[in-house]
Formats: structure tokens, C-alpha cells, sequence
């Protein structure tokens, strides 16, 4: 049940609300963070990554900069966190450089940036992929896991999964295979959380023009899924994020999902809990909020603290405001 909800009133909305700030922190609890900062001069999606870092204690923070070297005027964003060991961040990005020329398309990159001094080298881990989806990473036992929206040349816009092992990138996998066939980018991209080898990922597809969210869970750390399991409540609009529960690297997985509803006049905040060895999703789903249908309603996330559940979601009153419950999970 719903425990208690505050709220904590705002201004400023990025454009691209897909692309939303985070905050992640390593195991020595080093601090990064980042955000979009348009390009000086530049067109309307000409923008860049900036992180900086938490070293000292609180007492400040590094200066800004770019997780990659290179300069070309574009889209940089929709940047996922994750420790990639002890001392360096992964960095997950969408880059626009190769959109400037003819038939190029937008890439997924990855870099790691260490607790000090510069970023890697960036890497191109796909050539070819939708262009405002949010990306996700999560640190699994035996390395990285990262999920995005691909992009296939006849436009099929599926969710897709690679794996960090050892220093290299997996081929990747679709654990949906959806068919999801879109001329435009839905700017509704997945969620992933990982504890040990256990994996949950979730994501949104309207393929054959059906909404859906799913969810699919991993036990070997992303190299194989699960069958899906259809997590809605038949009128979606996705927006996903997801949790996996305590007990999870035990062997016995079980996660809660969100999403935003169709509810006629607007759109319902709602969660479900999820086995990893059920077959359809059984149990009630909760209504935490009711809030807009609108794409400026942002993203919902969910955060596990003390053995509760934290759900945060961007109310769109004027002034706008971030609202936050708290749901229990026992």
C-alpha cells in the first residue's frame, strides 16, 4: 500500500524528456552525475553529454565535461550509469555524430570514466539505433548488461541486449523479438535492474498495433530470457522502469514493474509485482497516482530503500512538481 507522498516543486523541463538527469555512485561512494547542455550556436538538437563527479565528501564537485572527445555538432544523450568496477563508471550514451553524413544514423556508445581524470576512448557498440529511446545498464555478476531500442533498416524498433564480458561486447539479442515496425521514434525506451546473475528487464512495444509493457528475466546474467510475460492492464503507454526484490541472487527472482495507463481523462501511475518463474502476470496491479497523459509527465522511477519502494513521478500542474511515495513491499 501506498505509505505516505510528498512532493517537491520545479521549473525547467529538457526538451527531449527521454533524456532525463541520474545520479550513480561506485562502491567507494564517488558521485556521478549528468545532464544536457545545448550547444552553443548550435540547432535545436545540437546538444552534448556534461557529467561531473562527488570525490571530497560533499565539499564539491569536479567541473563539467563531455564523456567523449569527439566535437561534432549533434545529438548527444539518454545516458544510463552503472560501476563497471570499482574505480570506473560505465557510461552508456546515444551519439548523433555519424547523422551528419549521408545515410549515417544515430549509434550507441559506451565509454568508462574513471573515479579521476578522463574518460576512455569511446566505443561503438551499434551502428544503427532509434533515436530517442532512454538507454539502461546494470552491473550483473559477470559484467555489464545494457538494453536499448534498435533499429533495424526496415524500421523495426525492437529492444536489444548486449553484454560487457572480459573487455567485449556480446552480439546482440532481442529477448521480445516483437516486430515492432515504427517510422518515428516512440521516445519510450526499457529498464533494467540485475542483482548477481538474476535479471529483470521491461520495455513498451505496440507491435501489431496492440500497447503492451513486458517483462522478461535473465538468470544467467543477460545471455539468455525467459518468455515475456505481459505486465499491463490492456491500455498502456509504457514509460517503464523496474526493480528487482530482495532475494533475487538466491535464486528466487521476483521484481515490481511501473508504468503509465491509459485511464480516459489522463493516465494511471501503476505497479506490479512479478515471479520470475510465472507464466502470466496474477496478481493486482497498484494505482499510486493519477497524473497526465501527457509526454510532458515524464518518466516514472523506482528506487528500493530500507525495504520499501520509492516511486517518483513528475506531476504537470503549474509550477510543476516531482512527487514521491513510498509502498510497501513485505
Amino acid at each position: 500500500m501506498v505509505r505516505a507522498a510528498h512532493d517537491r516543486r520545479g521549473r525547467g523541463l529538457v526538451r527531449e524528456l527521454g533524456a532525463f538527469p541520474q545520479v550513480a555512485a561506485l562502491d567507494d561512494g564517488t558521485l556521478f552525475a549528468h545532464w544536457l547542455e545545448k550547444r552553443a550556436g548550435g540547432r535545436t538538437y545540437d546538444y552534448d553529454v556534461r557529467l561531473t563527479r562527488w570525490r571530497d565528501g560533499g565539499r564539491s564537485w569536479d567541473p563539467p565535461f563531455s564523456p567523449y572527445s569527439d566535437r561534432t555538432a549533434g545529438e548527444h544523450g539518454f545516458v544510463a550509469f552503472a560501476p563497471l568496477d570499482a574505480s570506473r563508471m560505465g557510461t552508456l550514451f546515444l551519439d548523433g555524430r555519424e547523422t551528419k553524413a549521408p545515410g549515417g544514423a544515430m549509434t550507441l556508445r559506451f565509454t568508462a570514466v574513471p573515479r579521476a581524470g578522463a574518460a576512455a576512448a569511446d566505443t561503438r557498440i551499434d551502428a544503427r539505433v532509434c533515436d530517442c529511446c532512454q538507454t539502461a545498464l546494470a552491473r550483473t555478476a559477470r559484467g555489464l548488461v545494457a538494453a536499448y531500442r534498435d533499429r533495424s533498416d526496415n524500421e523495426v524498433r525492437d529492444i536489444t541486449v548486449v553484454r560487457l564480458a572480459a573487455g567485449r561486447w556480446s552480439e546482440p539479442v532481442t529477448p521480445g523479438q516483437d516486430g515492432w515496425q515504427i517510422q518515428g521514434c516512440p521516445v519510450n525506451g526499457p529498464a533494467l535492474a540485475a542483482d548477481g546473475d538474476q535479471v529483470v528487464l521491461a520495455w513498451f512495444t505496440m507491435a501489431s498495433d496492440t500497447p503492451r509493457v513486458k517483462l522478461a528475466f535473465s538468470s544467467d546474467a543477460g545471455a539468455t530470457w525467459g518468455t515475456p510475460v505481459v505486465v499491463d492492464d490492456g491500455n498502456p503507454i509504457g514509460r517503464v522502469d523496474v526493480v528487482l526484490l530482495p532475494g533475487a541472487a538466491a535464486g528466487s527472482a521476483s521484481a515490481v514493474v511501473s508504468w503509465l495507463e491509459n485511464s480516459g481523462n489522463g493516465a494511471s501511475l501503476r505497479l506490479r509485482r512479478v515471479a520470475a518463474n510465472a507464466k502470466a502476470a496474477a496478481s493486482a496491479s497498484l494505482s499510486v497516482a493519477g497524473t497526465s497523459a501527457a509526454r510532458a509527465s515524464g518518466f516514472p522511477q523506482l528506487a528500493l530503500a530500507g525495504g520499501e519502494l520509492v516511486v517518483v513521478w513528475r506531476d504537470t500542474s503549474e509550477p510543476a512538481r516531482v512527487i514521491s511515495a513510498v509502498v510497501g513491499v513485505s
